[in-house]
C-alpha cells in the first residue's frame, strides 16, 4: 500500500543527514533536521527545510531520547522519519514508537529489526534459511558450564560476543581456559554498558579471514543484492577503509554468497535496506555469516559507485510503499570503488581525538570522486560524537586505478585546523600489500605496531 509522505525527519546527525536530506529533496520531499545544542549550527541543519532541537549536547538527552525524538518529529508536521545509521537505527522500541505515532518508519519492521538485530536470534535465522555460519554456540551462553562445553566442543581459539548491539563492542578473542574465564565477565560488562544487554555468545575464531558483506534491498516480498564490499582493514573492529567488490573474491563463491543473503533475506520478507557481513576463509574458500545489519551502512556509497543506484532513495521509496523498482538482472557490477573514512583523529599519536574549528577546506574533485561529508569552513567539529568528518570515495575501472585516484583525491583534500585520519589512508595507499590486496581482519592492527610513528611524515 502506497503512503502519502510529504515530510521526512532525519533523526540523526553528520554527513548521513546531509546525505539523507539530498536524496530526500531529489524525490520532491521536504526536510526537517533533529539536531542537539551542539549541532545547532551543523551543515544539515543549514541545508534542511527546518530544524528542530531535541535537546543537549549528550546523544542520551537528544539523539538517543525516543520520547523527545518522536515527540518533535510529530510536531513538526513529518509523515515520515530516517534514523540513518548508529544512535537509534537499529533499535525496534524506536521503530515501534514511530509506527505509534502514526508516522512512516524508513527501514525494516520492528519485529525485522528485533530478530536481526540480536546475533543469537539472527544466527537462528541464518540457520534456518541455510547460510553457512561459523561453529559456536547455538544461542546466548547463560551459564560459565554452558560455556565450557561449547569451548571444549570447538576449541581455541574463540570469540566472545556480545548478543546485541555492534560496531566491535563486548567482543573479546580468548587462546586459552584461562583467558576465556578472565574475559567472559569482561566482555559481559561493556556489552551492558554499551547496548543494556549483557547477553554473550561464542563462536570459533577464523584465523586470516576477510571481512565481505552484502547489500541488499527487499520490499517486503521480494529481495536483491548489489554484490559485496570487503571492509578487513580494521582498527579495533572499527572499519577504515572499504572497496567493492572484493578483489580476492572468485566469481564462483561470489555467486553463492551474494545469493545466500538474497536467501536470508527473504526467509524474513525483509523490508528496506541491510547489509548481511560475513567472515571468508581465502584459503578453504569457506564463507561464514557474522551478523545482519538492520539499516543503511557508512560504507553504502562504494556500492552505489560500482551499480549506479542510489540506495537512500530507494529505502525511502520502498518505506513510502512502492515496490522494488529494479530486478536483480538490472543490478551490474562495473570498476572498482574506495570508500576512506576521514576521521577527526590524529593517527600519530595513538588516533587522539582531535574536535575543532575548519579552518578552510578543500574538497577534491574531478572524474570519479565523491566527498560525503558535514564539513564547511568555518564549523565547529564538537567532541560529544563519533569523530567521522566524513567519506572520500572513488571509483575508477580497475582496483588498480581505483587507488591510483585515490592518491590523488587524498592529495587534494585539504581540512585546516585540526588533525585528521588522512596520512593513515595516504600511508595504506602506498603500501604494497595493500595495493596487492594481500590482508586480512588483523592486518591494520599489526602495521599500525610498526608503523604509526611514521604516519606524521605522510
Amino acid at each position: 500500500m502506497t503512503r502519502s509522505v510529504q515530510s521526512l525527519f532525519i533523526a540523526n546527525r553528520g554527513e548521513i543527514a546531509v546525505r539523507i536530506i539530498r536524496a530526500a529533496k531529489e524525490l520532491g520531499l521536504q526536510t526537517v533536521q533533529a539536531h542537539s545544542l551542539a549541532d545547532a549550527e551543523s551543515l544539515a541543519v543549514k541545508l534542511a527545510d527546518k530544524a528542530v532541537n531535541i535537546g543537549p549536547p549528550a546523544a542520551s538527552k537528544s539523539y538517543l531520547n525516543i520520547e523527545a525524538v518522536v515527540a518533535a518529529a510529530v510536531a513538526s508536521g513529518a509523515d515520515a522519519v530516517h534514523p540513518g545509521y548508529g544512535f537509534l537505527a537499529e533499535n525496534a522500541r524506536f521503530a515501534e514508537a514511530v509506527e505509534a505515532a502514526g508516522l512512516v518508519f524508513v527501514g525494516p519492521t520492528p519485529q525485522q529489526i528485533r530478530m536481526m538485530g540480536d546475533k543469537v536470534s539472527a544466527l537462528e535465522a541464518a540457520i534456518a534459511a541455510g547460510v553457512p555460519t561459523v561453529p559456536g554456540s547455538r544461542g546466548r551462553v547463560e551459564t560459565s558450564e554452558d560455556a565450557a562445553k561449547v569451548v571444549e566442543r570447538i576449541g581455541f581459539p574463540v570469540m566472545i560476543k556480545a548478543s546485541a548491539g555492534g560496531g566491535g563492542r563486548g567482543i573479546r578473542v580468548a587462546n586459552s581456559r584461562d583467558e576465556f574465564d578472565r574475559l567472559m565477565p569482561q566482555a559481559s560488562a561493556e556489552a551492558l554498558a554499551a547496548f543494556g544487554d549483557g547477553g554473550l555468545y561464542i563462536e570459533k575464531f577464523v584465523a586470516s579471514a576477510r571481512h565481505v558483506e552484502v547489500q541488499v534491498l527487499g520490499d517486503g516480498r521480494d529481495v536483491v543484492h548489489f554484490f559485496e564490499r570487503e571492509c578487513s582493514l580494521q582498527r579495533r573492529r572499527q572499519k577504515v577503509w572499504e572497496e567493492a567488490p572484493a578483489a580476492m573474491l572468485p566469481e564462483d563463491v561470489r555467486a553463492r554468497l551474494c545469493q545466500s543473503a538474497v536467501d536470508l533475506a527473504k526467509a524474513v520478507s525483509y523490508r528496506g535496506a541491510g547489509t548481511i557481513e560475513y567472515l571468508y576463509d581465502e584459503t578453504t574458500r569457506d564463507y561464514y555469516f557474522l551478523e545482519m545489519n538492520t539499516r543503511i551502512q557508512v560504507e553504502h556509497p562504494v556500492t552505489e559507485m560500482i551499480t549506479g543506484f542510489d540506495l537512500v532513495r530507494e529505502m525511502i521509496r520502498i518505506a513510502m510503499g512502492e515496490p522494488l523498482r529494479m530486478r536483480q538482472s538490472d543490478i551490474i557490477m562495473r570498476g572498482h570503488a574506495i570508500e576512506c573514512r576521514i576521521n577527526a583523529e590524529d593517527p600519530a599519536k595513538g588516533f587522539m581525538p582531535a574536535p575543532g574549528l575548519i579552518e578552510s577546506l578543500t574538497v577534491p574533485g574531478g572524474a570519479g570522486v565523491r566527498f560525503d561529508t558535514l564539513l564547511y569552513q568555518g564549523y565547529t567539529v564538537p567532541p560529544f560524537y563519533d569523530s567521522l568528518l566524513g567519506k572520500l570515495i572513488v571509483w575508477d575501472e580497475s582496483r588498480e586505478a581505483a587507488i591510483t585516484r585515490m592518491q590523488r583525491a587524498l592529495g587534494e583534500l585539504e581540512i585546516g585546523g585540526l588533525k585528521t585520519t588522512k596520512p593513515l589512508h595516504r600511508a595504506l595507499a602506498a603500501d604494497p600489500d595493500v595495493r596487492a590486496a594481500r590482508f586480512d581482519t588483523q592486518f591494520l592492527e599489526l602495521w599500525l605496531e610498526h608503523r604509526a610513528s611514521m604516519l606524521d611524515t605522510y
